[in-house]
């Protein structure tokens, strides 16, 4: 299927946001993956669906995301809950701005922090590639937006959403990876900036 952009998401949910302004119905809707990635961290450019978990109305939902798929040519689940597995019992979620309803009705959207979607790609991991995965990316992306500098505290982070119970050796070792090549990435531009410094220098005197 054809990858559905920033703008497009945007305009789904804007239209889905009038339709329930429509009906005066108000859905709370909790976006992840992605598309939350990229409408609210524009981390990403496009994803192949809008991965969400409706708190209200799901039946009105139901309908209105598939009038709107046939109107823009798109998959029937292009909104889906499939992500309802990975989703914490302690969850950390924000309002997001313009989309915030009314008490006559419309769309309030709801987007993990950076710290909570980190601990969520964490344990969705899967290699890069795979299912045109792009996880590893997506957690390194994220660990630099939520400030994460090891593989210690990025453990402690996931924990702190997930029982140990559920936490498998393949998200714990992964993660420890992830955290040492963005921790020698680091270095390597700690050691290129003073290079970078002198030969500037040296080309000014010149």
């Amino acid at each position: 299927m054809a990858m559905l952009t920033k703008h497009d998401i945007l305009r789904g949910l804007t239209k889905l946001d009038a339709m329930a302004k429509e009906a005066s119905v108000i859905v709370d809707l909790s976006i992840y993956g992605g598309a939350a990635l990229a409408i609210a961290f524009n981390i990403r450019h496009a994803t192949r669906d809008v991965d969400a978990v409706v708190r209200g109305n799901p039946d009105f939902v139901r309908q209105a995301a598939a009038k709107i798929a046939k109107e823009e040519g798109w998959p029937d689940d292009w909104l889906n809950d499939g992500v309802k597995g990975f989703t914490s019992g302690n969850e950390q979620m924000q309002l997001m701005v313009g989309f915030e309803a009314s008490t006559s009705g419309g769309l309030r959207i709801h987007i993990p922090t950076p710290q909570y979607l980190f601990a969520m790609k964490c344990m969705a991991m899967r290699p890069e590639g795979i299912d045109g995965s792009h996880d590893i990316s997506d957690i390194k992306a994220l660990a630099v937006a939520a400030d994460i500098k090891s593989a210690e505290d990025a453990l402690a982070l996931v924990s702190s959403f997930y029982p140990a119970s559920r936490i498998p050796p393949k998200v714990m070792f992964g993660v420890e990876e992830i955290m040492e090549q963005l921790a020698a990435s680091r270095a390597c531009k700690s050691e290129e900036a003073p290079e970078q410094s002198r030969t500037a220098k040296k080309a000014r005197k010149i």
